[in-house]
């Protein structure tokens, strides 16, 4: 029998506990890939960092770190499309985590996106499902939502750092942010 691999962008720990559940059993092969130009400010980004990697470490996954960090690249690209900016940063995160994906030969990629309640569904799935046409890997949709309750339950009794926002600077702002 023959294994599936899969190339999972996380966006956190929090939000990969459910899916890294579902997918390994189906018996998929899981790898992580941790993608942290959107993610701001850098310290947000180091502690949304450290945790996925005690976790890894905790359940044994192996995880690609993306190296460097440029957030301006990101601001460039949504300036003056703030309400447009998910689906940047979508198809951003999909296209690097679909070009990773066929460079090491997995059979799919997918997101943690699809775990949380807050995300753009139809949006995340069509862009994967573009990228991977384009790129030449299939992106698996799941709808990982429904395990949203049983997810921040467990990420709370593993004492793991869960922020509060997206993780965009457009993001913070709505988060923290109240007009007078």
């Amino acid at each position: 029998m023959t294994i599936m691999k899969i190339l999972l962008h996380i966006c956190c720990a929090p939000c990969s506990i459910y899916p890294l559940g579902i997918l390994r059993a189906e018996e998929l092969e899981v790898m992580g890939f941790f993608y942290k130009h959107n993610i701001h400010p850098y310290t947000e980004c180091l502690k949304r960092q450290e945790t996925l990697q005690r976790y890894a470490e905790m359940i044994g996954l192996r995880v690609i770190w993306q190296e460097g960090y440029e957030p301006e690249n990101f601001i460039r690209n949504v300036v003056f499309r703030e309400s447009n900016r998910c689906a940047y940063c979508y198809y951003d995160r999909l296209q690097s985590a679909a070009l990773i994906g066929k460079r090491g030969k997995f059979d799919y990629f997918s997101s943690t996106l699809l775990y949380s309640r807050f995300q753009k569904h139809d949006m995340i799935r069509d862009i994967g499902e573009s990228v991977g046409k384009k790129v030449g890997i299939p992106f698996l949709y799941k709808d990982f939502r429904i395990g949203w309750k049983e997810g921040i339950e467990e990420s709370k009794r593993l004492e793991l750092y869960r922020q509060q926002y997206c993780g965009c600077i457009y993001s913070e702002k709505e988060r923290y942010f109240k007009s007078v």
